[in-house]
């Protein structure tokens, strides 16, 4: 049964002034090294090759200094509706919106690193409330996972994928969801995965944009298309993937420079928008600067930089390798990702794929790069997992 409404209250974002003016004298103060060696005249995606060019970092440290507006981000938030609730000692944080329609379906989103719930603010209300009358409808929740944005940072270790999973299930039973469907990607979409396998009588299908195969697979059988992916894949975790190894064994190492300098943590977060979005050069060519810096400055705000990287800590390739989801499972795979699992390594695991989609374009990020068609394939993907459910 759900617990009673009291367990949830109702929260508003507010930064200080106090703390709007510390950011802007530390970016105005930024102590920058010297440019990359790779020089090239963009547009070049070997400008990246050493990180984050010094020419566009300025260029982006120079309109967060003077040009980014945080209040109308904060305002976005409020206006969808922000709570928070204690669950396991712990607060979290979560946008709810509910939608207008008799016939929605409660829906769980699940940010990863280095995102946040500002993945999501642009496409809430379409999921809600869609324009299409025939599309459907879903009462939206987007938790803010432990030691991200404004939930709380954990105390002691033990938050991992598993435990957060749970946690959600205990979110949506307050809100009167006892089932519901679920998306995710990046940690969200592990996450979403250890829901669909481990609480069947609650989780109706899911939906996700970072399927995991289980250990140990052969590409015996795949086809050419399919072995690209797999070698890509390999090729991330071996030449793209020290932030994880950073994150995973020294979080409180990169930490204290996340939460000291915004230079730094932009830099970092930066890099990765670059490196994972399906873009020829720079990731502005799909994401706005204003979307990015949403995501930072929430982190660098909330002082999160540490508590968000400890999610490696506790969760670096943690995830049951015999746990399998039976419940319906849509799953789209964007061709600039990070992770992409052929469908025959998928259905290892996730045994009733309702629907399978590989997208023409978009990365790691789509409902920031693609947000239309993310909308559209959510949607097609919940029908079809709840038209399995019956």
């Amino acid at each position: 049964m759900p617990r009673p409404t009291s367990d949830v209250q109702a929260f508003e974002a507010h930064a200080t002034d106090a703390d709007l003016d510390d950011l802007r004298a530390r970016l105005a103060a930024a102590r920058l090294p010297e440019a990359e060696t790779v020089y090239r005249a963009a547009p070049d995606p070997r400008r990246w090759e050493q990180g984050v060019p010094l020419a566009d970092l300025v260029d982006v440290v120079n309109y967060w200094r003077t040009g980014y507006n945080w209040r109308s981000f904060e305002a976005r938030l409020n206006r969808i509706g922000q709570f928070r609730t204690t669950i396991d000692d712990l607060g979290i944080h979560f946008l709810h919106r509910r939608s207008l329609r008799a016939d929605a379906t409660p829906l769980i989103l699940t940010h990863g690193w280095p995102g946040s719930i500002a993945e999501f603010v642009d496409v809430v209300d379409e999921l809600a409330d869609p324009k299409d009358a025939d599309a459907p409808a879903f009462h939206v929740v987007v938790p803010s996972l432990p030691g991200f944005g404004y939930s709380d940072k954990p105390a002691t270790t033990g938050w991992g994928i598993e435990k957060i999973a749970a946690a959600w299930v205990e979110l949506m039973g307050r809100l009167g969801y006892d089932k519901f469907v679920a998306h995710g990607g990046d940690w969200g979409g592990v996450i979403t995965t250890v829901l669909g396998g481990r609480f069947p009588a609650h989780v109706l299908g899911i939906h996700t944009t970072t399927a995991q195969a289980p250990p140990g697979l052969t590409t015996d059988g795949l086809t050419a298309a399919e072995r690209k992916w797999t070698e890509e894949t390999r090729d991330f975790w071996r030449h793209h993937a020290a932030y994880a190894k950073q994150q995973a064994t020294r979080p409180q190492t990169i930490g204290y420079s996340l939460v000291d300098s915004p230079v730094g943590l932009l830099a970092w977060i930066l890099d990765k928008f670059a490196e994972w979005t399906d873009t020829e050069d720079s990731p502005f060519e799909t994401v706005s600067r204003d979307r990015v810096l949403d995501d930072v400055t929430l982190y660098w705000l909330t002082r999160t930089g540490a508590s968000s990287a400890r999610i490696y800590y506790e969760s670096h390739n943690s995830l049951d390798p015999d746990l399998r989801v039976d419940v319906p499972s849509a799953i789209s795979v964007y061709p600039r990702d990070i992770e992409k699992c052929p469908r025959a390594w998928a259905q290892e695991r996730y045994r009733q794929i309702v629907r399978w989609r590989s997208p023409e374009t978009g990365g790691h990020f789509p409902s920031l790069e693609v947000p239309e068609y993310f909308v559209k394939d959510l949607q097609e993907g919940l029908t079809a997992v709840l038209a399995a459910d019956r």
